[in-house]
């Protein structure tokens, strides 16, 4: 769907051949109908984007509806019979009403009860949609009335909190239109919504995860690697790779548990056959507002033969940084200009991080164009340098090189794997010693010669698989497979608020948080405690608290704390991007500001979906 900046008029719209509209059809799920704006300025319609609800009064319905994404038809949860769910259009300052209605069946195999939650909106607690915090959920025949002022603007999105419905369907993107003008210009606008479509019953996907958890890795090393390293590095240290890994119980090529093997991948509801379009005068300035509604994945995004300034991030205004390619996160957000000039066709292409899969759209002067779609990176293989392991040098040979890495040459005799085969050791952790974890660590920081300390719940502790013993910010870093690409990649480091720190206070004390968990026993947790034995985080209403999180797993999570943004420094403890989510790759520390300043019971959890599910969730409550 375009939006006119200038308000003058509606732009061409998007109106697909009788052929596009049977093959996108076939390709991309669920049509529905299309609602505007009282002004048809606001909105058009374009194939991919099926329904656009504009204004302060919403009905929305929960329910299934029968989909095919892969040529075969499964029961999905859609919102008012699409996927994704209606594009909704705010304005800041007003107030909006949704009635949000739960029409799914009585042997539905979803569930009885349902939710929404208002991804990045700042929002009382009892309607930010977390059933057993804000409030019971939505049963089946009921509806629940959310009402609430809108004071932000810019790029959100909106999904269900209850179970696996968000990976069933249930997710849509929020625009919100300001009330002060914004600081770049442009003459269309389009959402592009990423997201992972999986055929099996989501609760059978995380059933298996649990007994499988490598099942959709595929890329193992083989014999034929083996030999190639030892030609290339020698016996002795490739044995020594190779045992390392071994001893973790962990393979260098498992980058993400679910990947293009199990899912397909969609853009704006459609698959790459679809081709969803977006049509564009050659000069004009176009912008597109990226939004990761995946359950599962992180996206590489490039438009080959277009530069991109990223102008907004989590629906705040950035200082304009132009790349080549950005990678999104599960939840996170980014809007870009382009100038599309110079042929009639551009492929927008997002890749998964482990390369799996992709999926492509089409930016045009017409319907029916097409580019030329490249070819899938090479798959990236993780270091031990990449889990937080890395700094010296090892017998005088790169080991990081030898497993397809770019970081510098290690030295493993100094690595703690104390936690990697936990599942021998029997936890035998204390209730007292676990709710110690989580609270205030600020003296354990980083211990002895600079390497790092862990809460003393990881210790012993079945749920945990191995610890980061170097972590770094790695602000600058691009990511896995991303290094030394040719291409200019966007990093947190180039990320920077267009507005000074909103508060202004240092913090009154630190909170240190590990990301935890067991690849082969797929648990995941905070500081080795899963959700249902953690204490709740408390923080005092109007304080400022610095959150540090430490990765001591070999999987990247974006962390999100509902109802306050999150406030990312650099490297020296200066603030540098508000953001709502924060995405914390292998062997990574970071920190981060958060101001208590809406009372109530909040989530706080990885935004993997079956790692929150698997216990990578905290309760925040902000008291008097």
């Amino acid at each position: 769907m375009a939006f006119s900046s200038s308000g003058s008029g509606p732009l061409d719209p998007a109106t697909p051949s009788r052929r596009r509209f049977v093959q996108g059809l076939a390709a991309g799920g669920a049509i529905a109908g299309l609602g505007l704006w009282p002004e048809p300025v606001w909105a058009l319609k374009s194939l991919g984007q099926k329904t656009v609800l504009a204004g302060t009064e919403f009905d929305l319905a929960i329910g299934e509806t029968p989909l095919n994404f892969t040529g075969a038809v499964r029961t999905g949860i859609t919102v008012n019979g699409s996927v994704p769910a209606p594009l909704l259009r705010w304005r800041e300052g007003d107030t909006v009403n949704l009635r949000v209605s739960n029409r799914l069946p009585e042997n539905s195999i979803h569930g009885h009860s349902t939710s929404l939650h208002w991804h990045g909106i700042l929002l009382p607690a009892n309607m930010d949609g977390v059933p057993g915090l804000s409030f019971d959920g939505i049963h089946r025949g009921e509806t629940y009335p959310y009402r609430f002022d809108v004071v932000q603007g810019g790029t959100y999105w909106y999904h269900s909190h209850s179970a696996f419905q968000e990976q069933a369907g249930v997710y849509g993107a929020l625009v919100i239109d300001p009330l002060e003008p914004e600081p770049f210009r442009f003459d269309r606008d389009y959402v592009v919504l990423l997201s992972d479509w999986t055929d099996l019953d989501p609760t059978a996907l995380f059933a298996r995860l649990k007994k499988m958890s490598h099942y959709d890795n595929m890329s193992q090393r083989t014999v034929g690697d083996f030999i190639d390293d030892v030609q290339e590095h020698g016996l002795a240290d490739t044995v020594q790779n190779r045992k390392l890994w071994g001893e973790m119980r962990m393979s260098p090529t498992d980058l993400s548990d679910v990947n293009g093997n199990t899912y397909t991948y969609l853009l704006n509801g459609t698959t790459s056959l679809g081709n969803w379009t977006g049509l564009f005068r050659s000069g004009e300035k176009v912008r597109l507002r990226f939004i990761n509604g995946s359950s599962m994945t992180h996206f590489d995004v490039r438009i080959p033969g277009l530069k991109m300034t990223v102008v907004a991030a989590d629906g705040l205004y950035v200082r304009p940084v132009t790349v080549d390619e950005f990678r999104i996160a599960t939840a996170e957000t980014f809007d870009v200009i382009v100038e599309p000039t110079g042929q009639d066709a551009f492929t927008i292409f997002a890749q998964d991080l482990g390369r799996t899969g992709y999926v492509s759209g089409t930016l045009a002067v017409r319907e029916g164009l097409r580019a030329a779609v490249p070819a899938v990176d090479p798959k990236p293989v993780l270091t031990m340098a990449d889990m937080g392991h890395g700094g010296m040098e090892h017998g005088g040979h790169d080991m990081s090189a030898m497993s397809g890495g770019d970081n510098a040459a290690i030295d493993h005799s100094g690595m703690d794997h104390s936690g990697h085969d936990m599942s021998s050791k029997g936890g035998g952790q204390s209730t007292q010693a676990m709710h110690q974890s989580g609270m205030d660590h600020s003296g354990m920081n980083h211990g002895a010669g600079g390497m790092q300390s862990h809460p003393a719940s990881e210790t012993g502790n079945p749920l945990v698989d191995m610890q980061t013993m170097a972590p770094a910010p790695k602000l600058d870093d691009p990511g896995i497979g991303l290094r030394d690409n040719g291409r200019r990649v966007l990093t947190y480091a180039d990320l920077r608020s267009a507005f000074p720190d909103p508060d202004g206070r240092a913090p009154g004390r630190t909170i240190e948080l590990h990301l935890t968990g067991h690849m082969e026993r797929f648990a995941w947790s905070f500081d080795g405690i899963k959700f249902s034995s953690a204490e709740p985080l408390q923080l005092k209403y109007g304080e400022r608290v610095r959150i540090v999180l430490v990765n001591d797993t070999m999987m990247t999570h974006p962390i999100h704390l509902h109802g306050m943004w999150s406030d990312l420094e650099d490297e020296d403890g200066n603030f540098l991007v508000r953001k709502h989510t924060i995405d914390m790759p292998p062997g990574t520390r970071r920190s981060y500001r958060v101001r208590a300043d809406a009372l109530g019971r909040w989530a706080y959890h990885c935004h993997l979906l079956y790692h929150m599910e698997a216990g990578m969730f905290r309760e925040v409550q902000v008291l008097e």
